[in-house]
């Protein structure tokens, strides 16, 4: 009969915490203990001598009374203290509810770059590999953040999806992770404020990349396969795309792609330094939003703060008749503020509207004398019958102040052009035949300011892309190719909801009826979302809805395989924003690709214009093969 006991003691140096040992060695060695093995069947005389063998590594001179075993034994009592510490520090805040508001900003990435696993009662192995570590751990941790465990989340989660759907772990990861995610509908999730559910998300996004063990790990020490190396760990681009939109506050499913190119950087994906880094920043502009007070300014009073430069380091000069004054610049959520510095010292206010028709804003050059070679303004009008604004954004660092308020501002213009093509009339009574759409408007909002502090925490954190209109989803929407359709999605995840009230023909105009089992019908009177929210015909006043490309793609909106948790979060499947978002992002690399093509050509020379066309041709057969496939 045999018995084996493995020992987890390990020395690696003279030098190391284990410090008992007699100072007359001369050399660093390894001390190790491989096995310790009891065969009561050999043969051998000396193990007939012997009950245990011990099989040590390196120097074999030194000897057992050389080691003081007092000394020793402090030193594995404080290294196993220090361990228990920092596990605590590691695993209290995972378990704790969304209501804590604590907060926290340090940085602990030196702390958080191993993450032990306390407990497994998740079933790894699975027909399709087993479960990585970065798996088991989420799966772990989101079940109990649930108040269940990861074998009794696993369990729900099979009687839950399809037979087909039973053994993919990357879906079970979902479940575990949305399932606590859909508790909360916050403009900024407050677990965010938590370094270990920065952490803990940072760890899904890995176990959604690499779901199963590679075949190396099967060959990894015992503690390597519990535990958790997050140091010079990548999360790729498909992995941030699919996890962090769902996080609220972190990203957009319509530019959640652009957000991965800015914080990868040169790298092939987002390290745990950069992904802690922007998450950081970005607390530290929502909590700034808190602080701001403008006592003077009573048209304030219904509308939030989204950014302000106040001169100092970072002037701002508004141009009038080739003079300059400097000031104050606010941007709210409606308009745009400007505090001028008289030469008295007084202040005069004025106000530029942004939400009406025909409300623009361009970038432009100013100087003095009519020299107009500092390109460094915007220029900002409400419409044709307004002022024009001319705002220079003197920048000596290189922050790209212009291009960042002039992604800002737009996206407030495009914001309201949104809400006047998509959304229901000022005033009408059938958005309260659709539970939740009278907030749809506070909706559209809440993504455009959501949108502008991230791309504020980008500018903090120096993570800026080369355009930062491709930061904020409805200027980004503007010119992209798709984007009518984005638009779309957003527009019935805003307004559409549950229908609570019988329709009268007036909200139809097609004479369809919610109970109608004809699917034209129900098409032709509205639209349908993921969950089953209704998009009301009357509101479809966008000519983009008529489109052929709108037409297929809201022919069938609905999940038929995945778990529905709310219109963003989806299980094994793609929400409705996420799906055409994709397409959106496919066909804008088609037309990038196109577009440098084309300017190769006319740097390099092409020997006709035929075979121009040929390789314009190429490249729009590609983008037809994409829109087929989704």
């Amino acid at each position: 009969m045999h018995s084996k006991v493995v020992v987890g003691v390990e020395l690696v140096s003279s030098s190391s915490g284990f410090c008992g040992l007699n100072h007359r060695l001369h050399h660093p060695f390894l001390f190790k203990t491989l096995c310790c093995t009891n065969n009561s069947s050999s043969s051998s005389s000396s193990s007939s001598d012997h009950k245990f063998r011990f099989n040590l590594g390196g120097d074999r001179k030194w000897k057992f009374k050389d080691i003081d075993a007092s000394t020793v034994q402090e030193s594995v009592n404080h290294w196993l203290s220090k361990t228990q510490n920092f596990w605590n520090e590691v695993t209290s805040p995972l378990v704790k509810t969304v209501n804590d508001k604590r907060t926290s900003f340090h940085d602990d990435t030196q702390d958080m770059e191993e993450v032990f696993m306390a407990e497994q009662t998740v079933d790894s192995q699975t027909p399709n590999g087993d479960l990585s570590v970065a798996a088991i751990l989420s799966i772990e941790q989101f079940s109990r953040m649930n108040g269940l465990t990861g074998q009794k989340m696993q369990k729900i989660f099979k009687a839950l999806v399809p037979e087909s759907v039973h053994s993919d772990a990357r879906s079970l990861v979902e479940y575990c992770c949305f399932r606590f995610l859909s508790k909360d509908t916050s403009i900024l999730h407050p677990s965010l404020k938590e370094p270990a559910f920065q952490r803990l998300i940072f760890i899904t996004m890995l176990a959604w990349e690499q779901p199963y063990r590679s075949r190396g790990d099967s060959r990894v020490k015992f503690a390597e396969k519990h535990s958790l190396q997050l140091k010079r760990r990548l999360v790729g681009e498909e992995a941030f795309v699919r996890i962090a939109p769902a996080v609220a506050g972190i990203a957009d499913w319509t530019t959640a792609h652009n957000l991965f190119k800015a914080l990868a950087g040169n790298d092939r994906g987002i390290s745990f330094t950069s992904w802690s880094t922007y998450i950081c920043e970005l607390l530290k502009v929502h909590e700034g939003r808190k602080s701001y007070q403008f006592q003077d300014l009573s048209q304030l009073h219904n509308e939030r703060i989204l950014c302000i430069a106040s001169g100092g380091k970072h002037p701002v000069l508004k141009w009038e008749n080739n003079m300059a004054w400097p000031g104050k610049l606010i941007l709210t959520d409606r308009a745009l503020y400007f505090e001028a510095v008289g030469l008295t010292g007084k202040r005069n206010t004025s106000r530029l509207d942004l939400t009406g028709e025909g409300s623009s804003i361009k970038r432009t050059r100013v100087g003095p004398l009519g020299f107009d070679f500092l390109d460094s303004a915007v220029s900002v009008t409400s419409g044709p019958q307004s002022d024009t604004w001319i705002l220079e954004f003197v920048d000596f660092g290189g922050e790209m102040r212009r291009d960042v308020w002039y992604a800002c501002i737009n996206e407030v213009i495009a914001l309201y052009e949104f809400i006047q093509e998509f959304g229901p009339e000022e005033g009408d009574q059938s958005v309260y035949n659709v539970y939740g759409s009278q907030k749809g408007k506070a909706r559209a909002i809440s993504y455009a300011t959501n949108a502008v502090k991230r791309l504020q925490a980008l500018q903090y954190a120096r993570k800026l892309l080369e355009d930062p209109t491709k930061l904020v989803q409805f200027s980004y929407l503007q010119d992209a190719p798709y984007g009518d359709i984005v638009l779309q999605t957003l527009a019935v995840n805003c307004w559409g909801g549950p229908l609570i009230a019988k329709l009268t023909d007036q909200d139809y105009q097609s004479g369809g009826s919610p109970g109608s089992t004809n699917d034209a019908t129900e098409s032709s009177s509205y639209v349908f979302d993921i969950d089953g929210s209704v998009y009301l015909q009357k509101w479809m006043k966008s000519p983009s809805w008529a489109s052929s490309a709108s037409l297929a793609f809201w022919k069938n909106p609905r999940s038929k395989r995945g778990i529905v948790f709310s219109k963003n979060l989806v299980v094994a499947d793609m929400n409705l924003m996420e799906k055409a978002a994709l397409i959106c992002r496919d066909k804008y690399q088609v037309v990038e690709k196109t577009q440098a093509t084309i300017e190769a050509a006319m740097i390099e020379g092409i020997p006709s214009n035929i075979d121009l066309f040929k390789v314009i041709l190429s490249l729009s057969f590609s983008a037809v093969s994409v829109c087929n496939f989704f």
